[in-house]
């Protein structure tokens, strides 16, 4: 069985992984995907916000098989080698459960401990039909970054948050 996954060029997290017996994965995202990988959380009462991914910011790669990328993929990522290759063996990415908010002025990402070096943030907030995309970065030794976007106060998005070196996070968050 050989393991493939699907990850954000970006930030290195796994988005999607799958195990295919007797057959090679497709080299190009786009077979995989399409024009997008649409990531999906529930906001409750029936709704549901997708996050889509889209196909230009995401690569593939065969990998070591490694069998928590499959039941949690953003636990996980890829790494380079110095020519730009991904290495077969997957990384396990710190965890963290809180340090996501959402205000009517943006979106603050905490992460529990502070980088030698500045870390690259990528994060999706769902609002009805369109889906912002905001992207910053911790400063180096410092924990925290606010990205700028107007939401209204008391609306529940989806949110999907990837810090470098930071499990990746999918959540409906509410605006306070």
């Amino acid at each position: 069985m050989a393991l493939s996954v699907v990850y954000a060029h970006d930030t290195g997290h796994v988005v999607g992984a799958l195990a295919l017996t007797g057959a090679d994965a497709p080299a190009d995202v786009a077979s995989l995907v399409g024009r997008a990988l649409p990531l999906r959380v529930s906001l409750g009462e029936g709704r549901v916000a997708t996050l889509p991914l889209n196909a230009r910011d995401l690569d593939v790669a065969a990998v070591d098989d490694e069998p928590g990328a499959l039941a949690q993929p953003l636990a996980h990522g890829v790494e380079l080698t110095p020519e730009g290759k991904p290495k077969p063996g997957l990384v396990r990415l710190a965890s963290w459960t809180d340090g996501i908010a959402l205000a009517t002025d943006g979106v603050t990402v905490t992460v529990k401990v502070p980088s030698a070096r500045a870390t690259p943030v990528v994060a999706l907030v769902s609002d009805e039909q369109d889906t912002h995309v905001l992207t910053g970065e911790i400063p180096a030794q410092q924990t925290q970054v606010k990205l700028p976007v107007t939401l209204v106060a008391g609306s529940a998005h989806g949110v999907l948050v990837l810090a470098v070196g930071w499990a990746g996070r999918l959540e409906r968050l509410g605006v306070t």
